[in-house]
């Protein structure tokens, strides 16, 4: 079973034990999470599926948060020819570690 989650403004696959990086929560490690934007629900031993109008009422996935980190860091660099312009700038985008544990129906 499997599912389609929405968290962050992207959406996920996921399935149980499934580890994934999202978003930061703002969540302690260790406590869990439960995502209600449900988008999808598939079963492939009962071959059944169901999509929401946008989620599924009731649907939910519960993660347990493994911790915080951050991303690579991304460079951004500007500069204008023959003009001595040079401008360099980095940033590295948070996000938190989770792994599923639960697909509720």
């Amino acid at each position: 079973m499997y599912a389609i989650i929405e968290t962050g403004g992207k959406q996920y696959k996921v399935k149980v034990g499934d580890e994934i990086t999202v978003e930061l929560l703002g969540v302690a490690a260790g406590e869990a999470y439960t995502f209600d934007r449900v988008l999808g629900l598939f079963d492939e031993g009962a071959d059944s599926f169901g999509f929401g109008k946008p989620t599924i009422k009731g649907a939910s996935v519960t993660a347990k948060v493994l911790g915080d980190g951050k991303a690579k860091k991304v460079v951004i660099y500007k500069y204008k020819s023959k003009k001595g312009f040079h401008k360099k700038k980095g940033h590295r985008q948070p996000f938190t570690r989770v792994k599923i544990e639960a697909i509720n129906k």
